[in-house]
């Protein structure tokens, strides 16, 4: 397939790979972590994003809406997203900023000519294209043809999945990956399977899988107080480093309450709304009791 649904292409990025890069973020994730920073990638389809606290009342939207999505409330503006049919209309001229479509649909092509004008940066700082959500895997044709295209330029890539996909397609993407950023959110099988909707045992065969198989591997672990900073979790973490070849790197990633607004934008509730960052002693603490039983490094991001 040589479209795609893209949200976002994020230059510059230093945080998904290494050296500088280019991150391409698909639509579309067959997971519903509670912590999900990026919400709007979730669904495969366009969302429309709508900050009230920014429109300024010019009306634009009341006139184009076909399903009469838009209406006025006591002086305020209201989107009722039950009628609301995804088309955009609105937002093709808000003014303010205040609609906002998220997803967009783009080919290969366009893709590529986008992440390859920071060609230069790449290799002079060892980076390259990572592709990343939601979910890559949920678009496989169109990843593979994204990394595929990216080998041909001569471009590193890394693959950033939360490993929840068929094994067939990982191996399959094998040859065009030079690094798998590989998400392990928690390493108890309920407890997976309550905060990410899915289970367990899928991304921890996979992840033994494609270590067999020879891939550059780094664990990307997402931490979140009261829900998986437990001394246990941390412990598991490392033992399951212990009895990888390939890994290179262990990343704890401490929770941030970013994804809060955006699930007030696309009219959605928070599960988590409260939580808030860790202080640096508590991050330096997880790292101690992750590191002290592997000698894979670990880093926060």
């Amino acid at each position: 397939m040589n479209n795609g649904m893209v949200f976002d292409i994020q230059r510059f990025s230093l945080h998904d790979g290494p050296g500088i890069r280019t991150t391409v973020f698909l639509k579309g994730c067959p997971l519903r972590c509670l912590w999900c920073h990026n919400p709007e990638s979730q669904d495969r389809r366009p969302e429309l994003s709508f900050m009230q606290e920014k429109c300024i009342g010019c009306g634009w939207c009341f006139q184009q809406c076909p399903s009469g999505a838009h209406r006025t409330e006591g002086g305020r503006h209201i989107l009722d997203r039950g009628q609301c049919i995804r088309c955009g209309k609105c937002a093709e001229r808000c003014y303010s900023g205040a609609l906002t479509m998220i997803g967009k649909e783009m080919n290969a092509d366009e893709v590529i000519a986008e992440v390859s004008k920071d060609k230069s940066f790449y290799e002079n700082s060892g980076g390259g294209m990572t592709i990343s959500g939601g979910e890559p895997m949920e678009q496989f044709e169109f990843t593979r043809r994204l990394l595929a295209e990216a080998k041909k330029s001569g471009l590193h890539t890394c693959l950033d999945t939360c490993g929840f996909a068929p094994l067939k397609e990982y191996l399959e993407l094998l040859p065009l990956v030079n690094l798998f950023l590989y998400d392990l959110k928690e390493t108890s099988p309920a407890m997976h399977l309550e905060y990410t909707g899915v289970p367990l045992e899928p991304v921890l065969d996979n992840l033994a899988a494609l270590d067999r198989a020879g891939a550059a591997i780094v664990l990307r672990c997402p931490v979140i107080p009261g829900l998986n900073d437990r001394r246990e979790h941390f412990r598991a973490i490392a033992s399951i480093a212990a009895g990888m070849a390939n890994l290179r790197e262990i990343n704890l990633m401490p929770y941030h309450p970013l994804g809060e607004s955006k699930l007030k934008r696309l009219g959605r509730d928070s599960i988590l709304e409260g939580k808030t960052f860790s202080d640096g002693e508590t991050v330096a603490e997880w790292v101690r009791i992750v590191q002290a039983d592997t000698v894979v490094p670990v880093q926060t991001l």
